[in-house]
């Protein structure tokens, strides 16, 4: 049995991709510092609620020797890394430098697949975005997260460190069986009008005068479980998925005006929306090609999106 370790497993992202890896008959070990659900935990072997820097963390990865590390834990929210900044590269780049090198000084010869993030482009040259444009961040998080790309390639050409670097797009939905969503109250604007349209209240719409067609911003949707479908594609082929950057995108791109109607035609319910200014730091458009993973492992997004509002209505309304 192959085993992984996930850091960040009680979360959106990391919760689902450890379902996933259970369902492939993968050994799962979660390592978060706040307590998994009920569902997430079935899925784990065993669960450690610890930061995933910790001695404890560190040495229960070396007790396990896992084959992969799938490393989701860390800070991801663009609005307070404006604010906070610190805590970003604390969480981001410090804590996971001390799970490298750790890895390194103990000879734990795991793959790494890093969850990083289309906020390391910035504002993009062009659309859709290739792996290979230019990576010029606007905003804490995005500096975080390139910084920690930066240091797995230099750690792969110094020490041998197999790696993969994710750059999400804007990860969404929920479970297709209903085990696992993201969490209520999120920021997500998916998640902020569901909760809206579940509790009757006034929707904030961010920003109307971007240089879009609406004025709002574009962004390309990736349901969660096509994320977490890549991370297990990516562990099972690393002779065609090799060390490096890989996009994690549908080519697609919504506006948020878009996202909206989407919602109301899947829930049939609207609410009052109120049109506020942009948030520091965010793009425009922001829509990623993901022909490279693609080509090298055949991994392809299979929902839509009213599939993803559709589950995450789903999710919401269970919970």
């Amino acid at each position: 049995m192959k085993k992984v370790v996930i850091t960040g497993a009680s979360g959106y992202i990391g919760g689902q991709t450890a379902i996933v890896f259970a369902e492939a008959g993968w050994r799962v070990v979660g390592i978060d510092k706040n307590t998994p659900s009920k569902a997430v935990r079935e899925f784990c072997k065993k669960f450690l609620v610890s930061p995933f820097e910790s001695s404890e963390s560190l040495s229960l990865i070396e007790k396990e020797q896992p084959d992969v590390i799938v490393h989701c834990g860390g800070s991801s929210l663009v609005g307070p890394s404006m604010s906070n900044p610190a805590t970003y590269y604390e969480n981001n780049f410090v804590a996971t430098k001390k799970l490298l090198d750790t890895l390194i000084e103990r000879n734990i010869t795991a793959r790494v697949i890093f969850s990083s993030s289309a906020a390391t482009y910035g504002e993009p040259i062009m659309t859709p975005i290739q792996e290979e444009d230019p990576q010029l961040p606007v905003n804490p998080y995005g500096a975080s997260k390139l910084m920690v790309e930066t240091m797995l390639q230099s750690y792969h050409t110094a020490y041998g460190l197999d790696f993969v670097s994710f750059r999400y797009f804007n990860a969404c939905g929920a479970d297709s069986n209903g085990r696992h969503g993201q969490a209520q109250e999120a920021t997500h604007i998916i998640a902020r009008v569901l909760d809206a349209i579940i509790n009757d209240k006034m929707f904030t719409l961010n920003g109307v005068d971007f240089p879009t067609e609406d004025g709002t911003c574009i962004r390309d949707y990736v349901h969660v479980e096509d994320i977490a479908w890549a991370h297990l594609i990516s562990a099972m082929h690393p002779e065609t998925c090799g060390p490096g950057c890989y996009n994690i995108s549908t080519g697609t791109g919504y506006s948020n005006r878009e996202i909206l109607q989407t919602a109301f035609d899947v829930t049939g319910k609207t609410v009052t929306v109120e049109e506020v200014s942009s948030r520091a730091g965010d793009p425009a458009v922001l829509i990623g090609s993901s022909e490279k993973l693609k080509n090298a492992t055949g991994w392809t997004p299979q929902k839509t999106l009213t599939d993803i509002i559709q589950s995450a209505w789903n999710w919401y309304n269970k919970n």
